[in-house]
């Protein structure tokens, strides 16, 4: 007997449109919506080539300060239960003018620099070392939890925080993205204050400040003492704060903090983020987790019956 139903779900199947990973941050356009979150692997040109040709959407450099910084001695990183890590590098880095001449030749790999500074003037001399740069965006750094008046202390300043964003955007045609974290002020403030100067997307969050002690020498683990917490642990209260400013403000967000699975990446899609960004888990699966992740993320929009993003960006905030 011919199964009439049977046809038409074949049919259906046939025609369906397949599933665009395709996202946008302001006018940047991703392929993919993964992106390798700032970190210990944004140093090197042959990293950024293996991860983009693993699946990476775009890679996030290690945050750039104006003069080479060595960062914190040993130990620097230690690894807590339930897939954390803390760490206190103390963004050690060889400076934007050095780091500018390492990718000047690279036309391929969507590349997001990285910038930390305390002032105004910081981001303009370090933004201008990349003029001859293919450069697909700044992302701003205002939430490092451990090094001293840069990072938390900034985003903290909300005055201050609109003054980098502005000088950023008057000295660059590609996106300006504001990385927010949890500070002694409201995030949502800082969120708003980048938000108003003109910033074209929001990443949140960093990690957030913590600390491990050695109960046998009664010391921190740490040498600076506290660190940044990041991985697992953190990721329901990455969704929390994505969800927030998605509800808040009308501004593309990248969701960072605590992802390992697509599922993960689904759940900060569906609180509104637009792209997410991961980096602990690397430690554990190396690179195919973009792919995997990506697949997953496609997988999902295929049995869910969403052929683009953007259909299913935020819709937790629709229940």
């Amino acid at each position: 007997m011919f199964d009439t139903q049977l046809l038409y779900e074949n049919t259906i199947k046939l025609f369906r449109v397949k599933p665009s990973l395709s996202t946008s941050i302001g006018t940047l356009t991703l392929e993919r919506p993964t992106i390798l979150a700032s970190g210990i692997l944004g140093i090197s040109l042959d990293i950024f080539e293996r991860l983009y040709r693993s699946g990476a959407g775009a890679v996030v450099t290690k945050s750039l300060s104006k003069e080479p910084w060595d960062g914190y001695v040993n130990p620097t990183i230690f690894s807590v239960k339930g897939g954390g890590w803390l760490n206190a590098v103390g963004l050690a880095n060889p400076g934007a003018t050095e780091f500018s001449n390492m990718i000047s030749k690279s036309h391929e790999v969507p590349i997001i620099v990285s910038l930390v500074g305390s002032t105004e003037d910081d981001f303009d001399f370090m933004v201008k070392q990349f003029e001859n740069c293919k450069i697909s965006a700044y992302e701003l750094n205002l939430s490092c939890p451990h090094v001293a008046k840069v990072g938390l202390e900034v985003g903290d300043d909300v005055e201050l925080v609109k003054k980098i964003v502005k000088k950023v955007k008057s000295n660059t045609n590609v996106p300006v993205i504001a990385k927010v974290g949890l500070g002694t002020t409201n995030y949502l403030d800082t969120v708003g204050a980048a938000c108003e100067a003109g910033a074209d997307g929001i990443t949140a969050i960093n990690t957030i400040r913590a600390m491990a002690i050695d109960v046998e020498t009664q010391k921190p683990i740490l040498s600076n003492k506290i660190g940044g917490l990041s991985g697992t642990p953190i990721k329901p209260i990455a969704v929390r704060c994505v969800y927030e400013i998605s509800s808040k403000f009308d501004v593309p967000i990248i969701g960072c903090g605590g992802i390992s699975t697509w599922q993960d990446a689904v759940e900060f899609i569906l609180a509104g983020a637009s792209a997410v960004q991961f980096g602990s888990v690397l430690g554990e699966h190396w690179t195919e987790v973009f792919a995997e992740i990506n697949n997953g993320i496609k997988n999902y929009m295929d049995k869910n019956g969403y052929s683009k993003m953007s259909e299913m960006i935020g819709n937790a905030k629709r229940s």
